[in-house]
């Protein structure tokens, strides 16, 4: 009998029972899933573990910004995501209500669809924010990592590990059979979630509290189609007695899948007894916050858990890295969680590859605290303040001090008023809508994220100044930048500019009268080992300015050239072809490789 052999790889048995690899994962979540998919990627040996028996069984995190979406562009799974995500036309139309059913106070149109700040995102990115619940990504990054070498262990829990000056010896529990194991790996990846024992192990230094306020989740199956399809939106915000008390703001019912399935974020007093929510008491919550008393609706989980507002201050110790909410902890507002992940993982990872590969000094591996610390800081400050500004809502309509439902009525019903007290309540209600921009369409949080490390070689400029920096993100190509968007190409092809540059490699972009980089590049690369590319922008070249964007966003002449590093940030620039071409790249890629 011919051995059947479909071409799908073995895995090698060994006489040795530690496991060896170059890379441990812990933790299959948004930051986890991403390490291990861009490590098999690159073509770096790796071993992702987990405790569980599979992928997040919650929906969790859901909004997933442009910046995340880039990185799934960029390893070739965006149309798998899209495939399973809620469009970007339905998820912005949020609602605020004091029930699904009843009053409406008002909506803001957010994540980039309304008109305006839709052009700011668009011109921004070739992706555009959608929806896809973490029950649904998940499987798609732990899957496609698998596919292409990374080795998924479930039911095995991370339970130590020893660092030396050649690696690090994991200590994991198998948890179906009992059996103690070590895994020897050069680095190891603590992506284990926001009670990390990985960042526990090699004391990260942290900022902030953690359960400052208590929230449960329910989820619950129903069609209310009727109620939400004309106002398509992933959160409808619900205002009830209560709804201020713990929790994120407000009472939440969030779409997970339009218009059947949902999830409800409700609060609770933190510093009193945990509440019991059984079947009883979940439904007259969602009947309530839906105002339906007699939907029939089908409860499918309930969980308790505590919103944090905490982050790390360094992010690593020698060969041990914390990614995802191990190093960031805060409530879900503004959508960062799982995004912020997302793009950890793709700021280490290449610099990992780089290290493992000769490419790259041990020292370009500190840049991953000295860029990513900064970002942890601004999400959870952004997202606890986000919450927090709910409270502007509340005391616009005057609803603070009512105790009961019939005084929160009586206070909202006052804005109808042609009285001194009603004009003043809407114009208060006007100024609270316009805050609650800043959790949903701020754009400058969601992309403006700019890099000062060792990694980058300053050119003594500053990045450009925006109308609001949380709001408005200001494309740039100063070192640190990420990598402006136009779209590109020739007649048959539109390509965005982040396709120019793969995560694969270094590249160089330039312009016709800089073609002697392209020499400079060749001699370079071949010579530091380093994977480099130059693309040369120009009519009759293989890449044309397509609508003459890439010309005005440059900021360097067309004999200039950017230096791209894998994760699309601007190491160096030169604004005009120098005389040495060929000294000035080496010296620069030299020096944020950390060889110099």
């Amino acid at each position: 009998m011919p051995e059947s052999n479909d071409g799908t790889i073995e895995s090698e048995p060994t006489a040795d029972p530690a496991v060896t690899t170059e890379v441990v994962v812990v933790g299959s979540g948004p930051a986890g899933a991403t390490a291990a998919l861009l490590l098999a990627t690159l073509g770096i040996d790796c071993v992702m573990i987990t405790k569980y028996r599979w992928t997040a069984n919650t929906p969790r995190a859901h909004i997933t910004n442009q910046r995340a979406m880039e990185v799934f562009r960029d390893l070739g799974i965006e149309q798998q995501i899209l495939a399973d995500a809620t469009e970007h036309g339905l998820v912005g139309d949020t609602v605020f209500c004091t029930s699904i059913a009843g009053e409406e106070i008002g909506r803001i149109r957010t994540w980039g669809t309304r008109p305006d700040r839709e052009a700011d995102y668009r011109l921004a990115s070739p992706c555009l924010t959608v929806d896809i619940p973490q029950t649904y990504l998940e499987p798609i990054l732990v899957r496609n990592a698998a596919q292409r070498g990374a080795r998924v262990r479930f039911s095995t829990e991370y339970l130590s590990h020893r660092q030396d000056e050649d690696g690090v010896t994991v200590e994991v529990l198998d948890r179906l059979t009992g059996q103690r194991q070590h895994i020897r790996a050069r680095y190891l990846i603590g992506a284990d979630g926001a009670r990390s024992k990985v960042a526990a192990d090699i004391d990260l230094p942290f900022v902030g509290a953690m359960d400052i306020a208590g929230s449960m989740n329910i989820t619950f199956k129903a069609d209310i189609s009727g109620h939400v399809a004309h106002r398509p939106s992933v959160l409808y915000w619900v205002i009830q007695p209560g709804s201020n008390v713990g929790g994120i703001g407000a009472g939440l019912v969030r779409m997970v899948r339009p218009w059947d399935e949902w999830l409800i974020v409700w609060g609770y007093d933190i510093a009193e007894e945990p509440p019991v929510v059984d079947e009883a008491a979940a439904i007259q919550i969602v009947r309530s916050l839906l105002g339906m008393p007699d939907l029939e609706v089908e409860i499918t989980g309930t969980s308790l858990w505590g919103n944090n507002e905490m982050y790390a201050t360094r992010l690593h110790q020698s060969r041990v890295f914390c990614a995802g909410d191990a190093v960031h902890r805060h409530p879900p507002s503004n959508g960062l969680g799982s995004n912020t992940s997302v793009q950890d993982a793709y700021n280490l990872v290449w610099k990992l590859a780089a290290v493992l590969r000769g490419q790259a000094g041990p020292a370009l591996l500190e840049t991953y605290t000295e860029e990513r610390a900064p970002v942890a800081e601004r999400i959870v400050t952004r997202a606890n303040k986000s919450s927090r500004e709910f409270v502007d809502i509340f005391e616009a309509l005057g609803v603070l001090g009512a105790d009961s439902e019939a005084e929160m009525a009586a206070a909202i019903e006052e804005r109808k008023a042609n009285t001194a007290a009603g004009a003043a309540k809407r114009a208060a209600l006007v100024r609270a809508m316009e805050l609650k921009n800043y959790e949903f369409n701020a754009h400058g949080v969601e992309l403006g994220q700019h890099y000062a490390s060792a990694a980058v070689i300053s050119d003594g400029t500053a990045p450009p100044e925006s109308a609001d920096a949380d709001l408005y993100y200001a494309m740039s190509t100063v070192p640190g930048a990420h990598l402006p968007h136009a779209w590109v190409g020739d007649h048959a092809h539109r390509l965005a500019m982040m396709d120019l540059a793969p995560y694969s490699r270094w590249t160089l972009l330039t312009g016709i009268a800089g073609e002697a980089w392209q020499a400079a590049a060749e001699t370079v690369g071949r010579e530091l080992g380093v994977p480099l590319e130059t693309v040369v922008i120009g009519p009759g070249r293989e890449v044309t300015d397509l609508y003459y964007d890439w010309a005005k966003l440059r900021e360097v002449e067309e004999s200039g050239v950017l230096l791209v590093r894998p994760d699309k940030h601007i190491a160096w620039r030169a604004a005009t072809l120098p005389q040495d071409p060929e000294a000035q790249l080496r010296r620069a890629l030299l020096s944020v490789l950390g060889r110099s």
